[in-house]
């Protein structure tokens, strides 16, 4: 609250919101970009587009993160693939040997 002089010469209260913050990154803690800085009873009335980026994670995490996040994704199911072809060439080699035995 702060006290004020109007151009009539009166003194009056005038109420001072809070002010507005960028939402930030879940992970890293960095503003997120393209989303419009409110407060929480004000961010409910706001329009879907200033609220959200159109991306997987939009208005949670920066993109720096879900860019971390999706080549995790794609390293561990690289890995999971090289297990099988492992086991898999096991296996044949088993087989093979057996084979020769005879």
């Amino acid at each position: 609250m702060h006290l004020l002089w109007t151009p009539g010469g009166r003194l009056v209260y005038q109420y001072v919101k809070k002010p507005k913050k960028i939402p930030r990154c879940g992970q890293c803690k960095s503003k997120l970009r393209g989303i419009q800085p409110a407060r929480p009873a004000e961010r409910s009335r706001l329009c879907y587009r200033k609220k959200t980026v159109k991306r997987v994670y939009g208005g949670v995490l920066c993109h720096k993160c879900v860019k971390q996040r999706i080549v995790r994704a794609f390293l561990i199911e690289e890995q999971k693939i090289v297990k099988v072809l492992k086991a898999q060439q096991a296996n044949v080699g088993k087989v093979s040997t057996k084979k020769s035995a005879k």
